[in-house]
Order: C-alpha cells, then structure tokens, then sequence
C-alpha cells in the first residue's frame, strides 16, 4: 500500500478559522452545530450566495437574465433568497412546483423542464401559470389537451435536443438520442401547432450539458445555441419570444479543476448580443444555473464517532455519509472516485499529521467521504467539514437508506 496520500479538492474562498476552528458566516461551527442540536448538519451561507450572484451579474450582459435552477438545492431559506436574487426559478417536478408556489415566488417567473410529467403534474403548471418546456411532440399534445379542459391558454416553451453538446460536461444534456426534449429538426413544426393552438407561446430552452470549467467550452455551446435558435425561428417564421440557453458553468470539486472565467464567458456573450439576427433581436434571454450559484456557499458537518485500525489503515467512521452526500462518496456521475475539498473543522488549517480515510455509518463500503487524505490527527469527537455540500448534497441523496434519515439544514 502506497504511503501517498490521495490529494483533496481545493477548498473554496471565503472560508476562516475563528480559535482554529472553520467559521461559516462569522460563527465558529460547534456554535452552529449547538443552535441545531445535532450533526450531520448543512449550513449554507447568504453572504456567499449573494456574493456569488453579484460576481455573475457584473461578468455577463446586463441583457442576461439568471434563472436558478431549484433541483439544485430547494431548502426553503435557500429558495426563498435565490427567488430574491434570480430573475426565474427553473423546476423539474410538480413537487418542486409546490415549494415555490407555498415560498411566494410569482408562477409567471417560473419555468417547468423534465422528461415524463405527468398529467396531474401538466394540469397544475397550466393552472398556475408557469411556462412548460415542453419535452416531446406526445407532452405538447396532452398539455394542449388539459388546458382546453380546464380553460386555461397554457405557456408553452419547447426544450430542444441540439446536435451538439458542451464539450468536457460533467453531464451531458444535448446531442444524440437524449430522453430530453425534442430533436432539433422536429422543433419547427411542433411550434407551428402550439401557436396555431393559441397557446401563449414561449420560446426555446437548448440546454446541452452541466459542470463544465472550460470558458471556451461554454462559449462554443453558447455560440451554437444562439446560431441553432436563429436557425429555428427562422423555420418557424416568427421572432423568439424568449431563449433559455442552460447553464452548465461548473464549480471547482477535485484537485486541479481551476475556477470558470465567467468574465471570458460574458465578454463572449456581450460581443454575440451586439449583433444578434432579427429572429432573436428582441428575445428574453436567459441562463439556468444551480450549483454555480449555491454549490461553494454550502458545508456538509459531521461528527467523528470512532476511530479504528484495518491492515495499517486509520479509519474515522462518522454519523453522516452517502446518504446525505452521495456525490462527494464518488456516487453520482463519477466515474473514477476522486476526493472533494474537506477537512477537520475543529482544527481548521492545522498541518497534515495523518493519512486517514473518512467514511460514513452506512453498512456499504461505497460510503466513503476521502480516500487516504492527508489530515491532522483527528479522534472522537471531532468534526468534519465536507464543501462544496451547497448543490446536490440534500436534495441529491438517498436520506432515507438504511433509515437514518435527513440532515439538518440552516441559512446563516
């Protein structure tokens, strides 16, 4: 077995040590653990979040508008100040549906995307007003059959299935045979019926991939998706009401990812808005975004409650894991496991004394938080701090396996 240590993923700005121990929003966490009452604990940071924000709003064009992406993280204080500082919510369920309805966000700001809605789930997005991106020609038909029955003129986008994808994508969302939306060439006449229909119609939403780091990369996509709506419109003969590009910015998880630049990415974005063809001149514009936004502003804590020997292995087993942190355990989307950012918040940024793996309580040996990470000494009692938990910790992981249940999340 090597002696070397497998390297952590970079820590993101912004995070302090108050008396060597992590601080999140100006408080040590063993006092934000205390008003909890409990680990394994989320806590997510307003400043962060709105900081986040602000730095997107100065890097693209004012023209842009941002659409946060609630699959991201729904936590109800989070949603609530993202529908505050967004220009949309983007919603993949009537579930999701329901928490922006009951947090207050206004419904016409609201867009609903996602392969396989069912017909309560078309029924209540009509009735409340909130566009569908519609995701095949079999969807539009029973959404233009729901809104006769119930009276309402429906708000109807198409999510398109472009030829291309967004090179170097952690997933990719467009290109090929895709269960999202409709492919490209079948876009055209589908419109044509929706707004003969009379249905208020709503543009396109061209989303080709997620978690990309290279600007360059987003740019070509971005590119492609402006010159592909063109191309559209055009053949459907009627100017673009509005255009959701997607998203796709990535956030830094593993050793060596460096940071998107978001400036290179809005200068492109500024220099194509200067010239857009006439199908496309008077278009809302937007991105969709989850994890850019909240994904650095989060921290998964969890408690150290053994610590053993295996084969000259050190081992500290704590009270959370996969089932709140399953992509950080290497199991969602990864294909070769590769360490997050941690690391012991009781002695933050205290020296490496230990080669040590941390895992989770769950009887499964896929939960695993860091793999021979070089740590300080670390024992019962201690915490671990995971980042990057802001995007698709809670909302992405199997709370209830083995019956442990959900953490507890707080805004400060």
């Amino acid at each position: 077995m090597s002696d070397k240590p497998k390297p952590l993923g970079p820590i993101p700005a912004g995070y302090h040590a108050i008396d060597g121990e992590l601080a999140i929003g100006g408080r040590p966490v063993s006092a934000l653990i205390a008003e909890a009452g409990e680990t394994p604990l989320f806590v997510y940071s307003r400043e962060m979040i709105a900081a986040r924000m602000a730095h997107l709003r100065a890097a693209l064009p004012d023209r842009i508008r941002v659409h946060y992406a609630i699959k991201a993280n729904s936590f109800r204080p989070v949603l609530e100040t993202m529908a505050s500082l967004a220009d949309g919510l983007d919603i993949a369920s009537a579930g999701e549906l329901a928490l922006v309805l009951s947090a207050g966000c206004d419904p016409a700001k609201v867009s609903f995307a996602g392969p396989g809605k069912r017909d309560e789930e078309l029924e209540a997005a009509i009735g409340a007003g909130v566009t569908l991106n519609l995701e095949s020609e079999g969807e539009a038909e029973r959404a233009l059959a729901i809104a006769e029955r119930i009276g309402m003129t429906p708000r109807l986008a198409i999510r398109v299935n472009p030829d291309f994808d967004l090179r170097g994508s952690g997933m990719k969302m467009g290109g090929g045979a895709r269960q999202f939306g409709v492919d490209a060439d079948r876009v055209a006449p589908l419109a044509m019926r929706i707004i003969q229909a009379g249905c208020e119609w709503r543009g396109l939403h061209i989303f080709a991939g997620s978690q990309a780091l290279d600007a360059e990369a987003v740019i070509a996509a971005q590119g492609a998706t402006l010159d592909l709506a063109d191309a559209i419109a055009r053949e459907i003969g009627v100017a673009l009401p509005a255009l959701n590009l997607g998203g796709g910015f990535g956030i830094p998880y593993f050793a060596g990812d460096t940071p998107l630049d978001v400036g290179a990415v809005g200068a492109a974005l500024a220099d194509r808005f200067a010239a857009l063809p006439e199908m496309l001149a008077e278009a809302e514009l937007a991105v969709e975004l989850g994890r850019y936004l909240v994904g650095e502003a989060g921290v998964y804590l969890t408690r150290i409650v053994d610590r053993k020997e295996s084969r000259g292995e050190t081992f500290l087993i704590t009270d959370g894991g996969l089932h709140h942190q399953l992509a950080a355990s290497g199991n969602f989307g990864t294909v070769v496991r590769r360490n997050y950012p941690l690391a012991i918040a009781s002695q933050f940024g205290a020296a490496p004394a230990q080669i040590a793996n941390v895992v989770g309580c769950l009887c499964t040996p896929l939960d695993r938080l860091a793999d021979r990470a070089a740590l300080p000494r670390a024992d019962v009692g201690d915490l671990v701090a995971v980042f990057c938990a802001g995007a698709y910790g809670a909302s992405a992981s199997p709370s209830n396996f083995l019956g442990h249940g959900p953490a507890a999340e707080m805004l400060v």
